[in-house]
């Protein structure tokens, strides 16, 4: 049985707005929420923000999956299009990109979180991994989804976002999906691909250093193996931390258009 499509919001401004780009938010968010400070593009290239499944204004799901958004991903590429992955949503773009590498005409991928890919080659790594399963693992007592994002953020430095129904829904998603830090992407499909690829990560030297150790140091170094991996230019942008698109647009909007372009 055909599954429900997600939603897609599109933001075309002019004529000109002809080139087709596809992103996929990362985890605690959706479309229009992650990529809001990239309405700007959108003068120049039709940008179309999908919702994944269980965010947003997309169906819900029992759990969200890296796997099932990469299936979604590959039929919203049509015929062809830019694809931009922001972490958890990279997963699903990286997937989707090594199964149908004749659909992608540019892959960006904003601090990827797909972190199992490195971790028998990169021991810091390999610690992170340690960490998150433990802290996010099976051993986690049930909480709400206004306890899971104040444990997302309060232990980490990290402002207290405001709980709308939104927010709460994506927190609920998120609580159930599988990690995507445990994503086992193959990197040579797409390296073999002849499209242009960028890699881009936030310093994250402004960082609460407790967030910083706990996942970023792994971050800086997933973005830096996969980038090798797949020969992406790899770009780290000054004064951001795991949302460079949103910390930094004017940076990263620039690299976009110019990769895009």
């Amino acid at each position: 049985m055909r599954r429900e499509p997600v939603r897609v919001t599109v933001w075309q401004d002019g004529t000109a707005a002809t080139d087709r780009v596809l992103l996929v938010h990362g985890t605690l968010s959706w479309g229009t929420d992650c990529f809001r400070e990239q309405r700007p593009l959108a003068t120049e290239f039709r940008l179309e923000l999908m919702d994944r499944r269980g965010f947003g204004a997309s169906p819900d799901i029992e759990h969200s999956d890296y796997e099932v958004d990469a299936e979604d991903i590959a039929e919203l590429l049509g015929g062809g299009a830019h694809l931009v992955g922001h972490s958890y949503g990279a997963a699903g773009a990286l997937l989707a990109a090594a199964r149908q590498p004749g659909a992608i005409r540019s892959l960006a991928l904003i601090e990827p979180s797909v972190l199992r890919t490195a971790e028998d080659e990169v021991p810091r790594i390999a610690a992170a991994l340690k960490r998150l399963r433990a802290a996010f693992g099976e051993q986690r007592e049930p909480m709400s989804p206004v306890e899971y994002l104040c444990y997302s953020t309060d232990d980490y430095g990290l402002p207290q976002p405001e709980f709308t129904p939104e927010l709460l829904r994506a927190a609920a998603s998120a609580m159930a999906e599988r990690p995507a830090w445990d994503a086992m992407i193959p990197l040579a499909p797409i390296r073999d691909a002849d499209y242009p690829k960028l890699v881009v990560n936030g310093s994250w030297e402004t960082a609460a250093p407790d967030y910083r150790a706990f996942v970023g140091e792994a971050l800086l170094a997933c973005g830096a193996f996969v980038a090798e991996r797949i020969g992406a230019r790899r770009v780290l942008v000054p004064g951001a931390v795991h949302a460079p698109h949103q910390e930094q647009p004017e940076a990263v909007n620039g690299l976009l258009a110019e990769l895009w372009a």
